[in-house]
């Protein structure tokens, strides 16, 4: 045991009975005690001083690591733990209130992460999975990977500390993903960075609550195509023997602390919005006996079924030897104990571990015999958007055509924003917007101008111009020579600064004037800087929104006006296009070209 100073926590949980309701949110700083185990012999011992600080009238906050789980059975088996605490607490006498909103948020936050191996990470084990899954060793295994990354000094000049980038990160996690049950623990030896939304269990007055989150589809790209995809989750065979797996594991769990037929299931199947996916999940609760512990409630839980699979045991023994290292606090449990014994803890997704200016965060998914490869790749990307977003700062971007003091579609462009700021958790202000824009027509009004129109991630906005030059009367494109692999991103969906997606397909050929980018599954899209148009069969087609593309003013103008219809145009379908054009808000429309490839 020790008290180290630097210690500091910030918790921001949602109440589990009342999601939508207040929220406990309290920073707490100089812990009168703090309680480590790093033997299994000692994670009892944690787990019962913990308690009773609590029941002392005492706040306790921490975390166990998923290593911890053979301290409760030795049948799970796990990886030898890496450095840092199996269990780890701090007592508190008295929260302080949460910091300022402009405290930290000011610093900046980038990580360089790492690309997961897709062979190496993924499908090697997906296969093998799926071979055990076949011969009946088990029915769903809940499979995940280690991105590592690095904390980057973009302002090396300010010399910010190690605790300063964790809070600022854990900030822009926060924005990336808000809501839920988030926590930031900083032990002076590592930091833990959870948004998860997933709650573990919650225990007051002898009800025992579990709300196991398992089932995910993507957002949608259009507010139709988003209905959809939640509709789609909801009535997935699939997403629901996947769900209803882990409901029966957690019944089974539960019935070890309740008393008899005391275990119901009053939620199944609900459906919750996250930023970049649509997760199902269910309520699974119990009366517990008189005389249960903390340290019961851990011994029949820990780790979630959810982030194991079923039976627990051999799932264990699978991700065991599947995986190529331990899971640490990502899928352990974070959580603090309330004055008098009352416990929330989460499961800790969506969470970003720091050691010095090493970074880790686990992905994964839940694998079971109706499982595909590509889909369930694809779902660790839709699951990583948190990560993408928050790892580099970027603002929401408007490039504005200004003509003789009139902005061209100034309506349509500020709609656009506006769902983008809603998108991304950003304050949207439309009289400070058109303040600032209408500060920079009174500078500009006479000519033609590129208007560059910036919001930041506290709403700030920022507008400047350019002189904008002749549009050429055609132009040449390029078709991309591969599929575009970002072709369903947030960062193409809406627009940002964030560009390297588009700049590592722009053209370099002397005389290509922008690529014509297509997604996996041969779908033309649009092009690097603008959308593009299609004479196919007498009408003209622009690639509709679900084939992932920017939705694009002047398109909008021209869906509008009526002359364009959205559709499916294939890579395989250029040869029977008898006219293209290049559309912007910028440039208007442009006839172009496809380059024949050499």
């Amino acid at each position: 045991m020790n008290t180290p100073g630097d210690v500091r926590v910030l918790l921001d949980f949602a109440d589990p009975h009342d999601p939508a309701g207040p929220r406990t949110r309290h920073a707490f700083t100089q812990p009168l005690q703090v309680l480590q185990a790093r033997e299994l012999s000692e994670v009892a011992p944690v787990l019962l001083a913990a308690e009773a600080a609590a029941q002392a009238g005492r706040w306790v906050l921490g975390y166990l690591r998923y290593e911890a789980a053979p301290a409760f059975d030795s049948a799970l088996q796990v990886h030898p733990a890496e450095a840092g605490p199996l269990a780890w607490f701090a007592v508190f006498d008295q929260p302080r209130p949460w910091p300022a909103p402009d405290e930290g948020e000011a610093l900046p936050a980038r990580v360089d992460w790492q690309p997961l191996d897709e062979a190496a990470d993924f499908q090697r084990p997906f296969e093998r999975l799926q071979q055990q899954i076949a011969a009946g060793d088990f029915y769903q295994v809940n499979l995940t990977a280690q991105r590592r990354g690095q904390l980057v000094d973009t302002e090396p000049d300010l010399r910010i500390t190690e605790a300063e980038a964790g809070r600022a990160l854990f900030d822009a996690l926060q924005r990336a993903q808000p809501g839920g049950y988030a926590a930031l623990i900083q032990t002076g030896e590592e930091q833990w960075l959870s948004v998860s939304p997933e709650l573990f269990f919650d225990w007051r007055e002898g009800q025992l609550l579990t709300r196991p989150m398992k089932g995910t589809a993507p957002r949608g790209a259009t507010p139709a195509d988003d209905a959809a995809q939640r509709q789609a989750l909801l009535e997935s065979a699939k997403e629901q023997a996947e769900n209803v797996m882990i409901v029966d594991l957690l019944r089974n769990d539960l019935s070890r602390l309740a008393d008899p037929f005391g275990v119901s299931v009053p939620q199944l199947f609900q459906v919750e919005a996250l930023p970049s996916v649509w997760q199902m999940t269910s309520d699974v609760q119990a009366r517990t006996r008189p005389c249960t512990r903390l340290l019961d409630v851990f011994s029949a839980l820990f780790p979630c079924g959810s982030v194991t699979g079923a039976p627990k045991v051999q799932a264990m023994k699978a991700i065991q030897a599947l995986e190529a290292g331990p899971r640490g606090v990502y899928c352990g449990a974070i959580g603090v104990l309330r004055p008098g014994g009352a416990a929330t803890f989460n499961v800790p997704i969506r969470t970003v571990g720091l050691q010095g200016r090493e970074a880790r965060c686990g992905l994964g998914s839940g694998i079971t015999a109706a499982a595909q490869a590509a889909g369930e790749w694809r779902e660790w990307q839709h699951k990583q958007g948190f990560l993408e977003r928050a790892s580099q700062p970027f603002d929401i971007l408007e490039t504005l055509r200004l003509q003789d003091g009139a902005l061209c579609h100034g309506q349509l462009h500020l709609a656009r924003m506006a769902r983008a700021a809603r998108h991304f958790n950003v304050r949207w202000d439309e009289d400070h917007v058109h303040k600032v824009l209408a500060q920079l027509v009174r500078r500009h009004p006479q000519g033609r101008w590129r208007v560059r129109l910036l919001l930041d991630a506290q709403g700030l906005a920022h507008a400047e111009a350019f002189a904008l030059d002749d549009s050429p009367p055609q132009v040449t494109l390029r078709l991309a020579p591969g599929a575009f692999p970002q072709a369903f991103s947030e960062f193409t969906r809406y627009k940002t600064t964030r560009r390297a997606h588009y700049e590592a397909m722009a053209p370099a050929q002397p005389g290509i004037f922008d690529t014509l980018l297509w997604n996996e599954r041969g779908e033309i899209t649009e092009c690097t800087r603008g959308n593009v148009a299609l004479l196919l069969d007498g009408q003209w087609l622009t690639p509709a929104l679900h084939c992932g593309l920017l939705d694009g003013v002047g398109r909008e103008a021209a869906l509008q006006e009526g002359w364009l219809s959205e559709g499916v145009v294939r890579v395989s379908d250029l040869p029977r296009v008898q006219a293209l054009a290049f559309v912007n808000s910028l440039r208007g429309v442009i006839p172009a070209r496809v380059a024949v490839a050499e």
